[in-house]
């Protein structure tokens, strides 16, 4: 059946990818990947052979209106990316959004997401919460900041290791250095750590301990514990 299928890849262990997801990728006619070469590894893992094709946020924007058309031909469609769910701070919400408009059927598996765990794993209220994703690395970032000042909800954010510091010391401007936060790397993988404690002792510890790996901050909402 022609379909958009929005497949969810493991953030770390590969043992996490699900039977379903390697069923439907074994099955479609096409896999569109973030990066061949990286996803390359997951699909000769699980032994799934179907042809892959680049889309990624350098080509997204030409190669939606073509995707749109295959699938609308017949063809069944995958969309991965080189970890997580795709759309989420990953490319796939155009593609999604365009197939929608054209009234094609689009399926997204549960998954694997970095965000999730992170906030579970902090220790911080889960029952409300907002994913804020990269902050604006420049223009923007005081502004966006001083909005989610007075944000309730605990809140999500990815870094790079090598920003880490500076965003920390950016939010304990924002919020106050007694903010209560968590800062987990390399979700599921062998050294996957959450360090927790408040904004002003992150800060300085990952000043002292510069990490390396994937980033998930979480930090409580105002007036949260």
């Amino acid at each position: 059946m022609s379909k958009l299928y929005i497949v969810p890849t493991p953030v770390g262990n590969l043992g996490d990818m699900t039977p379903r997801a390697v069923e439907v990728l074994q099955s479609v006619d096409l896999i569109l990947a973030e990066d061949t070469r990286t996803s390359g590894v997951l699909l000769k893992k699980f032994d799934i052979s179907t042809h892959a094709e680049s889309h990624h946020k350098w080509n997204e924007h030409e190669t939606v209106a073509r995707i749109r058309e295959k699938i609308l031909s017949g063809l069944s469609v995958a969309l991965i990316s080189d970890a997580g769910t795709p759309g989420i701070s990953d490319p796939g919400f155009l593609l999604a959004r365009t197939c929608a408009e054209a009234g094609i059927e689009v399926e997204t598996l549960p998954g694997a997401t970095a965000c999730i765990p992170a906030l579970v794993n902090s220790g911080l209220p889960c029952d409300r919460f907002c994913f804020e994703g990269f902050l604006p690395l420049k223009k923007g970032r005081q502004t966006r900041l001083k909005e989610l000042s007075e944000e309730r909800r605990t809140m999500i954010f990815y870094e790079s290791p090598l920003r880490l510091a500076r965003t920390l010391s950016n939010l304990a401007e924002a919020f106050g250095g007694e903010r209560q936060a968590s800062v987990s790397r390399e979700i599921s993988k062998i050294h996957d750590t959450t360090v927790r404690g408040t904004l002003a002792y992150l800060c300085k510890f990952f000043t002292d301990h510069p990490p390396k790996g994937e980033i998930v901050i979480v930090v409580a909402g105002c007036g949260g514990k």
